[in-house]
């Protein structure tokens, strides 16, 4: 399978579990700080409705802070949608060839398969990535999109339990190849799903 068909088939199946959430879940919390499911969805869908131009004027209106940029226009279009229009606009732009800037179609499937995990994980929905897009995922992984997120990894060495997978010097850190994943991008996972001497950091 083909990066954009592992994109494509993330989309759909993640529009497939939200469509079959009820309507209470969809205001409950995800590991993204203060973005509830339907403002990690609308997060995720923006792409397919925003214009180059209407990108531009976003990220002027924030000053050039992307992530200011991000908050705003998710909170303003989780308020704007239903979670109907929201399933139905991840489920239709599923072959859409966005891609992250600078980042490529692995940027894109890394935001689909990060974000997707946001919500299950949250939720207790127990739905693992494939293994083939794990693999793609944590293979584009570099120094500089950790240190995007400023995580802590000092000390650190991130030991997957179902992928043959390594990160970081020091102390092991064990747990499923995604919720390592989720370590590297600043979440803070629900207690049970690391084991090591610095699993109450993260």
């Amino acid at each position: 399978m083909d990066i954009r068909a592992m994109i494509a088939a993330q989309r759909r199946e993640l529009a497939e579990l939200l469509a079959g959430l009820p309507e209470r879940d969809w205001d409950a919390a995800t590991l993204c700080e203060g973005w509830r499911v339907r403002e990690v969805v609308a997060h995720m869908t923006m792409p397919f409705r925003t214009s180059l131009p209407g990108f531009v004027l976003a990220m002027l209106k924030a000053r050039g802070d992307v992530n200011r940029m991000a908050d705003t226009t998710a909170r303003r279009d989780a308020g704007a949608m239903s979670s109907g229009e929201l399933v139905a606009s991840m489920r239709d732009n599923a072959e859409h060839a966005w891609k992250p800037p600078g980042g490529g179609f692995v940027g894109a499937l890394s935001h689909e398969v990060i974000h997707g995990l946001d919500i299950t994980v949250a939720l207790g929905v127990d739905k693992p990535v494939p293994t083939e897009r794990m693999r793609v995922v944590l293979d584009g992984i570099n120094a500089r999109s950790v240190g995007f997120f400023g995580v802590d990894l000092d000390g650190v060495r991130l030991v997957a339990d179902d992928l043959d997978w390594t990160y970081g010097d020091g102390e092991p850190l064990h747990g499923s190849a995604q919720d390592l994943l989720l370590v590297l991008c600043g979440r803070k996972l629900p207690a049970g799903h690391l084991t090591g001497a610095y699993q109450d950091r993260f």
